[in-house]
């Protein structure tokens, strides 16, 4: 396997020391990560790559505070999240951690301004403030002329680019995006990972989860799992 030798552990956000997610499935034990051990700098933009079932997503999951490990620590900005409660762990998420998915996962009453709001919502920013926020952030994605509209009234690179408004409205220093170019066209995918360039720039640390080499190239570094174990890792 091929180390990545350029991380200092001074500008680790991420760190992952022999992560183990095991899931019991009847009379088996699934092994979704094996041992896995890596750190992210802060301001990588990296891929995290493999075939269905090599545990990408378990691994978006755990850095993202959505799941705990089996064993094994986690930590993220130097604070090991890896026995948090789900309370803790939701705090985590509301400031540190923005997600986008390939569905995009908006809610289709709404406008996109509505949509965007979401997350200020749930951390009991006041309305106004909510509404200045979101605004900002759809301006930011190039949105500014679409915050009225509903989704259905929208292009898909057009929804995508609301979920990353979205993503952005906390300012979260980690951008964690799954397939975020699955349901799009290949010129609108680019168009999506151009945007997580520049978010990159911004110093923003930008993660993407993705079978795809295509859109594995975009990032600056490419670290593969197969069967929950690391394959490789490598600055491109």
């Amino acid at each position: 396997m091929e180390q990545n030798s350029s991380l200092s552990v001074a500008d680790t956000v991420i760190r992952l020391d022999e992560i183990r997610r095991y899931y019991v499935m009847g009379e088996n034990v699934v092994k979704a990560l094996d041992g896995v051990s890596l750190e992210i700098k802060r301001g990588e933009y990296t891929a995290i790559m493999g075939p269905s079932g090599s545990g990408k997503s378990t691994m978006m999951h755990l850095i993202g505070c959505l799941d705990t490990p089996t064993e094994g620590k986690i930590s993220i900005d130097y604070e090991d999240v890896s026995d948090l409660n789900e309370t803790e762990l939701a705090f985590i998420r509301n400031e540190k951690v923005g997600f986008v998915f390939q569905q995009f996962n908006l809610l289709s009453r709404i406008s996109s301004l509505e949509n965007v709001m979401t997350p200020l919502l749930y951390a009991g920013v006041p309305v106004k403030l909510r509404k200045e926020m979101a605004a900002a952030a759809l301006e930011r994605v190039g949105l500014a002329d679409r915050m009225k509209h509903r989704p259905n009234e929208l292009s898909g690179g057009q929804r995508q680019r609301v979920a990353v408004a979205r993503a952005l409205v906390n300012d979260p220093s980690i951008i964690l995006a799954d397939e975020p170019t699955g349901a799009l066209d290949t010129k609108t995918g680019d168009q999506i990972l151009e945007l997580f360039s520049e978010l990159q720039t911004e110093g923003r640390t930008v993660i993407i989860v993705t079978h795809d080499d295509e859109t594995g190239r975009h990032c600056a570094r490419q670290i593969r799992l197969r069967d929950g174990k690391l394959e490789g890792d490598r600055n491109v």
